[in-house]
């Protein structure tokens, strides 16, 4: 159970019963008012189960309210959900207990139920803040929104049966990480009145020459005593601890202060005391200096903040007249706190005041040039329904956290995250216009971030590219013998990993290439309209080799006589011609001819694959036509009519 509680400023005042009180009752308003909230809970417990009759459902009802804001604050969330209903139940007259209620079954995970206390709450307190958020945070949850990427698993080799918490890196090596620790072999032997359980040390785990990570062992030197000693952080050099103590004395409120502990070697100095203010009546704890060194942040109660607990700094080189609230940019009617730092203008806290999916979440904070701060929530699966608090970021975007999550009893656990690389690629092939690998070809790809990667294609053809999320891409493929072809597109901006696909294929400039997809009407030179698409691709090939010359040839079946066909195929070729240079094409470029059917097709290995009647090599002359049946002589018939280009130069203008 978490030892944060006592980091938490634990000082209630007692409601008052309008009854007579008894010995026990006067025990427990005691107790909880010190902020022990374990003893506080069995005490309640044990007074409630005796508060059988008619007349005392009132006094039950309150009972009941304070015994679900003992377990409230032990992170017991459905017993503490369950005792508010019940306080509901005898009439508790506060409409307080609905808010309650929201948190609690919103930590619970149950969201719908959360929704609908907080909207009664709301219908009695609609400007409240800690509501409205709540109502969002549920919703979002319950919508399932605000997934990452990032992979969470429970670092076992960290963990104790008890709590384990608040990890953080002792420098920038991230070889050394320490935590707080309630397991079976910290200093204190007493239990905490707060938790119930023993008292926390800090503990610290180191990696061995292999990169491993060792088990978790105290602190060497004097920080741990029979106090509880929380959360900590390090100065920029980490030869300075700053470390939560609580403060414990017989029959007095549990307040929390920060103390300091100097490294020599490998052991630490006792601890001192870090005056803040002079209020002793406040609590300050969850320390973490800023990477400059300049400021101390820390959480409190003290007056001055935006209700419960608030994230404050103060200058450490100059404290006097620099204390100051992070505002409410950070702070919340709720409860802000375990802050820690990733750079100068980017820090993390826990919160739930802010919109979140139930207890406490992990928030980042960035500075604005305006000077506020934004502030995002971290999504899931980093925040869950329990407490997720104190993280603390190693090598990239991995490191580790504390969340009481999938812990019945409200233990604290110490998780690892990562957050893996995105896996954006774009692979393809790069084959001929038969649709085998061109050799040796060579692509490059540039993208508008600066990008400029060159890759020759494998043996079969393929190749493939790392990319980035949101840039504009333009390729280029090439080979010795071929025409270059170019292609261009934009990756996705979405946080997912993907894979694009694209092939280039490549023209031959030593043989005659057939344009697929070129239609004419019947005994007609006019281009339909399908060809469209074919014809601009053609062009664009020529605008990507503008040093290309071309003869544009039409060829027609075996059927008419050869005057017809001559005559015919001249004039289909010359409608391609006239279309590009339509749309931009120089004539000077471009040549056409019809050569009838004058050269008929040899079959390739790709049309050997489309029409296997035909084996490969095979040429379609009249007489080897008449020979098959008639379904393969239209076969043989549409390959003959067809429309190529043959490349005559590549030096146009080069000089």
């Amino acid at each position: 159970m978490r030892v944060k509680y006592f980091t938490f400023i634990l000082l209630l005042s007692a409601l008052v019963l309008s009854s007579c009180r008894g010995v026990k009752l006067a025990t427990a308003d005691e107790q909880m008012a010190r902020g022990e909230f374990y003893d506080a809970s069995r005490t309640y417990r044990k007074i409630y189960n005796k508060l059988t009759k008619r007349e005392e459902r009132q006094q039950r009802g309150v009972v009941a309210f304070r015994m679900a804001e003992c377990h409230r604050r032990l992170n017991q969330y459905a017993r503490a959900s369950a005792a508010y209903q019940n306080a509901a139940r005898y009439g508790y007259p506060d409409s307080i207990i609905y808010l309650r209620m929201g948190q609690m079954m919103a930590a619970d995970g149950k969201y719908s139920a959360a929704i609908k206390a907080y909207k009664d709450y709301l219908a009695w307190k609609p400007a409240d803040k800690l509501a409205q958020n709540g109502l969002i945070g549920a919703q979002m949850a319950l919508d399932k929104k605000g997934a990452t990427r990032y992979v969470v698993k429970n670092a076992k080799l960290f963990n104790s049966r008890r709590a384990d918490y608040s990890p953080v890196f002792s420098d920038a090596s991230h070889d050394q990480l320490y935590f707080t620790s309630t397991n079976e072999k910290v200093t204190g032997n007493a239990k905490s009145e707060i938790t119930g359980m023993k008292k926390g040390d800090i503990w610290f785990v180191g990696k061995n020459e292999r990169g491993e990570w060792t088990r978790p062992e105290p602190v060497e030197g004097d920080v741990n005593s029979d106090a509880d000693e929380g959360a900590i952080a390090f100065s920029p050099e980490g030869s300075t601890m700053y470390l939560s103590r609580a403060r414990r004395e017989p029959n007095a409120n549990t307040g929390v202060e920060i103390y300091t502990s100097q490294r020599s070697d490998a052991k630490w100095s006792a601890p001192v005391k870090f005056d803040i203010t002079n209020d002793t009546l406040s609590s300050y704890a969850h320390p973490a200096v800023s990477p400059d060194g300049q400021w101390l942040y820390f959480t409190s109660d003290m007056p001055g903040g935006q209700g419960g607990l608030d994230i404050w700094r103060i200058n450490l080189k100059e404290r006097q007249g620099s204390l100051e609230n992070l505002g409410e940019w950070i702070n919340t009617p709720g409860d802000e706190m375990f802050p820690t730092f990733r750079s100068d203008s980017v820090f993390y806290f826990a919160s739930n005041g802010h919109p979140g999916y139930g207890g406490l979440d992990i928030f980042r904070a960035e500075l604005t040039r305006s000077g506020g701060w934004n502030v995002t929530n971290m999504g899931t699966p980093i925040n869950s329904s329990a407490d997720d608090f104190g993280i603390t970021f190693g090598d990239g975007e991995s490191g580790f956290f504390s969340s009481n999550r999938t812990d019945n009893r409200g233990y604290d656990h110490i998780f690892s995250f990562e957050l893996p690389e995105l896996k954006i690629t774009i692979s393809g092939w790069v084959l001929d216009k038969d649709e085998e690998p061109v050799p040796n070809a060579i692509i490059r790809i540039v993208g508008n971030d600066g990008t400029n990667r060159k890759q020759v294609a494998r043996d079969d053809g393929s190749f493939s590219f790392p990319l980035d999320r949101g840039v504009s891409y333009v390729m280029l493929a090439g080979a010795k013998n071929y025409l270059n072809a170019k292609q261009e597109f934009t990756s996705d901006i979405a946080e997912e990993d993907a894979e694009y696909s694209v092939d280039f294929i490549l023209s031959s400039i030593t043989k005659p290439v057939v344009i697929e997809n070129i239609f004419y009407d019947f005994d007609r030179a006019t281009l339909r309209p399908e060809s469209k698409d074919a014809l601009d691709e053609m062009a664009q090939i020529l605008r990507d080799n503008p040093n290309v010359t071309i003869e544009m040839a039409s060829h027609t079946d075996r059927k008419g006589s050869e005057e017809y066909n001559i005559n015919l195929s001249s004039r289909r070729a010359r409608s391609v011609i006239d279309y590009l240079i339509s749309v931009g094409i120089s004539p000077e470029r471009l040549q056409s001819q019809g050569y009838g059917k004058s050269r008929p097709k040899t079959i390739t290995k790709k049309l050997a694959r489309e029409y296997p009647q035909f084996e490969e090599g095979v040429t379609l002359t009249e007489e080897f036509i008449q020979t098959l049946s008639p379904d393969d002589q239209e076969a043989a018939d549409q390959i003959n009519r067809r429309t190529e280009f043959q490349v005559l130069s590549i030096d146009f203008q080069m000089f």
